[in-house]
Formats: C-alpha cells, structure tokens, sequence
C-alpha cells in the first residue's frame, strides 16, 4: 500500500506533468471504484487542472471547480503514460479501473489507476471540495504539519488504550501511516507493536515522536522526484524490518520475526523491541505489553 512519502511524491509527479492539462476523456472500467454521483464524472471533461494536493493518503486533482480525488487502498497504483495510443477500454477488463485522458502543453498524456488482485478497494470520488470525500474530513493531523510537535503527540497517545501499532495506522488519528512505516517506525523507536499507546514514558514518547519523522522524512527525501514505476521499489528496499521475516536484523543481527492475521501482518525484531521475547502469532494470543 502507498504510504505518505510515496503519495507526496505522487503528487508531486502529477504536478508536473498535470498542471495546466486539460481533461479530454474519462473512461471508468470498473464502476465498483466511483464513490460519488453528484457531481458526474463526466463533468471534469474539457476542464483544467489548477492544482494538485495531497490529504494523508489521498490525492486530489483540482479541476475547474470540481476536485478528482483517489485513494489507492491496498494494491492501487498509477500508470503514467506520455503519447498515448488513444485505445478505448473495455469494462471489467484488465487491471485499470480509471483512464483520464489529458492534453497538456507537451501534447496528450492519460493517467490510468490500476488496480490489481480480487480484493477491490480502490476508491475514487468526484466532489466540488476535497473535504467532502468522507475519509479526508476524518484525517487527522498530518506528521509534518506544524501542530504536530511532541506535546500533541503525546496528548494523542494518552488518551488511546490502543496498542500502538493501531494508533500509528488509523488515519483518524495521524494521516498518512500505513503497515510498513508503522512497522519500520516501532523498529527504530525500539517499541513493540502491542504496547498499549498511554501507557508510554515521555522518553518513549519522545523516540516514537523522532521516529516518524526520521523514517518518514528519509523515506520522502528518498522519493522524490522518482517516477510511479520506480516508487514501490523504493519503498521495499530501504525497509528494515517490514517485509524482512527471517532476515537478520541491520542493527542487533536478531532474526526479524512476523504476526500473522487474517489479512496483514506486521514484522518486528524481539531483541530491538520487545526484550528478546517472541509475540504470538495470533489475534486472541496474550500480547506483550
């Protein structure tokens, strides 16, 4: 799943390529993906794009009044095509969901969000104002915005008896963390993944706060300026513990260890994290604390 340093450099892709292009077709192969009808798709043709924003994991195209937004959910991606073929698709076939057709100063581009596996989640909304897409007005702060200093942080956490691999993913909370920032988060803040979150000292607190900024800061100098076809590898090789079951750890040399459920996993190393102590690999396990 993108995550906010691979959206923000999204974005700042389609900034590029995007701003002052025209939209001159829509093609919707899967319907499953449109979230709203009012106002219509179709009402983006022949508009311009002005802008182009990010909102923790969504993307907004801002066009003429009207805003595209998408989020790309677990396996969401985009393709960027510059000289296009022009080839009309057809519904339900394919990995592409959505095809925008553009004509921007350096002649026709499209932009398909593609989508790939049987679990559909991909989502795309069509609204006059981005705060209308339901999962943008429920974001909470951004970690590089400039309320988000360590007080806040640690305001958040003491109110949550969530474990804190939990409160680090929901976007309500902090907008833009997923799965495997969360995990590489915990690894270098030296916390486990089950730790109840008010129940951290302020100096835990305090390495959790530099964490987030420290990954997540890397992980964006890291992706900027790349194209989307080269985001996800990226991501994959500069993590640590996440996706790394069986390897050894870069800084203790422990054996990185996973917590399977029912549609994720987390990866973690016991002597960075947890004391040397092995979690269960089980929902209704006892969890170290």
């Amino acid at each position: 799943m993108p995550e906010l340093p691979e959206v923000a450099a999204l974005t700042d892709f389609l900034a590029v390529h995007l701003l002052g292009a025209a939209v001159t077709k829509i093609q919707i192969v899967s319907f499953a993906v449109l979230k709203t009808a009012d106002p219509p798709i179709s009402e983006l043709a022949g508009r311009t794009v002005t802008g182009v924003r990010r909102f923790g994991k969504f993307v907004s195209l801002e066009a003429g009044g009207l805003s595209f937004v998408f989020h790309l959910a677990r396996a969401g991606w985009v393709r960027f095509t510059e000289a296009p073929t022009g080839t009309s698709l057809k519904m339900g076939k394919g990995h592409i969901a959505v095809r925008l057709s553009f004509s921007g100063p350096s002649g026709p581009v499209d932009l398909d969000l593609t989508e790939a596996g049987t679990k559909k989640s991909l989502a795309v909304y069509v609204v006059r104002d981005p705060s209308d897409v339901p999962g943008i007005a429920a974001l909470g702060p951004d970690p590089f915005s400039a309320g988000f200093d360590v007080d806040a942080f640690a305001g958040i956490l003491s109110s949550s008896s969530q474990q804190i691999k939990g409160v680090l993913r929901s976007q309500s909370v902090i907008a833009g963390i997923g799965n495997a920032y969360s995990d590489e988060i915990l690894h270098a803040a030296r916390i486990s993944p089950f730790a109840i979150a008010r129940s951290l000292d302020r100096e835990a607190v305090q390495r959790l706060y530099d964490a987030i900024h420290d990954i997540l800061g890397t992980a964006l100098r890291e992706a900027s300026g790349k194209p989307p076809g080269e985001l996800k590898d990226t991501k994959r090789s500069h993590m640590r513990v996440h996706g790394r079951t069986g390897e050894a750890c870069p800084v203790c040399g422990d054996t990185v260890r996973e917590v399977s459920f029912a549609d994720t996993a987390l990866q973690y190393c016991p002597s960075c994290q947890t004391h040397g102590k092995i979690l269960a690999d089980r929902r209704t396990s006892r969890f170290l604390k």
